[in-house]
């Protein structure tokens, strides 16, 4: 890491007076004989460059690995469990893990930590994991922040993870974060791709600047390698017939379990709408003009049985709740069929939906980037071709009509062989 150094002994009033001038930032201050350079300093060697020489200097510390990467052995994936059943983040970060861990011919730990949680961890024996821990005591029966980071630090300890995978859930983003300061790590949150090196080192993909870039976050110094990936991103593997690997039970030592929080009571929460869950989805986009226009959206919705969903511009705009948005900012789903309408296809957008299994886009635009991730694209008037398939789908019934579209409204006639 670079540092400036001052040399204090070649400071006068006057080159003081000089490098205060030059500081676009403002970050250097001459008080009581003594230089000094604040936190709003940007590095930007202003005060080298154009000061008096050599009363401020850069060194560049050299990165020093803290550790021996043989080490640290395995993938760990901690296991969130809600209301005695496992949640599905779990078991797709297990699949992932498994095929991380074929390069670099490392085990695949999973850490179970609850209150009579035996039959999830034999539930995890039939989807590949090699080893699985577990910590078990009735203070454990519910997720409290201060008792699983304990845990999960007591874990990393003692078995020396390479990397550590949890899923980017309510519990997990706060687990993830607090542990990884506990160990001075880095943590990539939402990640949509990983890849390992030979050498042990985790690339995790995550798109950066607003979904300009896909930017690859490497953590070559320092074990383990904390990241976060999110429900759907990754398939969940199919379970194997027969047990695959050991259980440890661990009776966790009366420290970790000292919590300044306590439970008092738990009020269930009414069912609420989760489009990740559902398998047909119709999204709009800004191709959709008005918000009136939306009738034509949610009639193919109606008609399909599916669910409306959206980009985060008609999140904005107040035409949708934040609970309907699909992308990084909004949910991840995977669907077995999603028609886009009127989107683009920002990178945001496309980490959200790009492992649907089958998906159609609709868009006037033919360079659209949509259509790099889509099954099959239709380029053109979105109210002629969204009018167009409603009669399809729905022969008998009066064919749409816009105002844009006067007198013209398409007809399409369904074939026989359909």
């Amino acid at each position: 890491m670079p540092a400036l150094t001052i040399h204090q002994h070649k400071v006068t009033p006057q080159t003081a007076k000089e490098l205060e001038s030059l500081c676009p930032f403002s970050a250097i201050s001459y008080r009581d004989g003594l230089l000094e350079i604040n936190s709003g300093c940007k590095m930007c060697k202003i005060c080298i460059k154009k000061g008096p020489a050599g009363v401020i200097t850069m060194s560049e510390e050299p990165a020093v690995a803290l550790f021996s990467k043989e080490a640290w052995q395995g993938i760990a994936v901690f296991a969130e469990c809600r209301n005695g059943r496992l949640h599905n983040v779990t078991l797709e970060l297990i699949g992932k893990a498994k095929e991380l861990a074929a390069v670099i011919h490392h085990p695949v730990y999973v850490l179970l930590a609850g209150y009579n949680a035996r039959p999830l961890a034999e539930q995890l024996l039939h989807y590949g994991a090699d080893h699985i821990y577990l910590y078990d005591a009735p203070h454990l029966q519910h997720y409290l922040p201060e008792l699983y980071v304990n845990l999960l630090e007591d874990f990393i300890r003692n078995i020396h993870p390479s990397c550590v995978m949890i899923g980017a859930t309510h519990a997990g983003r706060t687990l993830a974060s607090r542990t990884a300061a506990r160990f001075r790590a880095g943590l990539t949150a939402d990640c949509t791709l990983l890849e390992m090196k030979e050498n042990t080192d985790l690339v995790q993909i995550r798109p950066a600047f607003g979904g300009n870039i896909m930017a690859q976050i490497v953590t070559p110094n320092h074990r383990p390698q904390f990241c976060t990936v999110r429900s759907k991103v990754f398939p969940v593997p199919p379970p194997s017939d027969q047990p695959h690997g050991s259980i440890t039970e661990i009776t966790p030592e009366a420290r970790l379990l000292k919590s300044e929080t306590r439970i008092l009571e738990i009020q269930p929460k009414a069912p609420a709408l989760d489009i990740a869950e559902s398998k047909i989805i119709v999204a709009v986009g800004r191709g959709i003009k008005k918000q009136a226009d939306l009738k034509l959206a949610e009639k193919l919705s109606a008609v399909l049985n599916a669910q409306l969903a959206c980009t985060r511009p008609l999140v904005e705009n107040g035409w949708f709740d934040a609970k309907r948005q699909i992308g990084l900012s909004g949910r991840t789903v995977n669907a077995d069929l999603i028609i886009t309408l009127g989107i683009s296809g920002s990178v945001q957008f496309a980490a959200g939906m790009r492992n649907s299994a089958c998906i159609i886009a609709i868009n006037s635009d033919p360079n659209a980037p949509v259509f790099d991730i889509a099954h099959y694209g239709f380029v053109g008037d979105l109210y002629q071709l969204l009018s167009g398939f409603l009669q399809i789908l729905e022969p008998d019934s009066k064919p749409e009509t816009h105002p844009r579209l006067g007198n013209e409204a398409v007809s399409i006639q369904k074939k026989e062989e359909r």
